[in-house]
Order: C-alpha cells, then sequence, then structure tokens
C-alpha cells in the first residue's frame, strides 16, 4: 500500500476552486514588483496532512489533512463573495486518484478583517477545512 500524500489533494482543492471560477494562489499572493491584487481571489495554505494507521499492520495508507483558504476581495461583500464560492466549490468529495475522500468540513473562521498593510485596502476572511481520504 503506498502511504498518501499532501500534493494531490492540495491540487484536487485547487482544481475544485478554479472550476468554480476563482483565481486561486497557493501560500501567499505573487511577490513580484508591480503585481496588482485582483479585486477578489482566494489564498490556499495547506498543512501537510497526516498518513494514519489503516490497520493494526501498520498500513498508513489513510489521510487527514487541514487547510486554509483566505478569501479576498476589495470590500467586504468581495471577500464574502468568495468565501459562498469556497463554500459552494468545496461541497461535494474531492476527486484524487485511487482515493476515496470525505465531502472537505468546512470548519469555520474568524470574522472579516480589514488589511491596511497594502494599498489600496483589502478584506480578508480564512474560513479552515479538514479533508480526509482512503485508498479506493
Amino acid at each position: 500500500m503506498t502511504t498518501p500524500t499532501v500534493l494531490p489533494h492540495m491540487d484536487a482543492v485547487q482544481a475544485a476552486l478554479s472550476g468554480a471560477g476563482l483565481t486561486v494562489y497557493l501560500g501567499g499572493t505573487p511577490a513580484a514588483s508591480g503585481w496588482t491584487p485582483p479585486d477578489r481571489f482566494a489564498v490556499l495554505y495547506p498543512d501537510p496532512g497526516m498518513a494514519s494507521r489503516a490497520s493494526l499492520a501498520d498500513d498508513r495508507s489513510d489521510f487527514t489533512g487541514r487547510f486554509q483558504v483566505t478569501c479576498v476581495g476589495g470590500s467586504v461583500e468581495r471577500a464574502l463573495w468568495v468565501a459562498d464560492r469556497v463554500r459552494q466549490a468545496l461541497s461535494g468529495p474531492l476527486t484524487v486518484a485511487g482515493r476515496l475522500g470525505w465531502r472537505p468540513e468546512d470548519q469555520g473562521g474568524p470574522p472579516v478583517a480589514r488589511d491596511d498593510d497594502v494599498t489600496p485596502p483589502l478584506w480578508f476572511v480564512p474560513v479552515q477545512y479538514l479533508i480526509q481520504s482512503i485508498p479506493s
């Protein structure tokens, strides 16, 4: 049995979010000079996940992971629009080759906040999710 890895799971999350018409960045926004943020976008922050035992034989084939999607917009309404799109996109099971997955579990997040460190200011709301999969 192959030990599960986080990257195929994050690829599936990115594909679901992009398929919902969202601009998605992994691990932060571009650092290039002159980059202008879109009016609304999402930033995906994954953890490395955890391979756990599926049996007493120490077969580590089950996967559990958490990730945060920071929903960003040029206004409170735009940030919440992104959060709604994220929830819609992650409402069904993810497609990961060779795996059967649960639906991502929405774990909520804090209220919308304003980021005054950028010009013009942006609003953001992080939403956290739990994902799990087993071999198919």
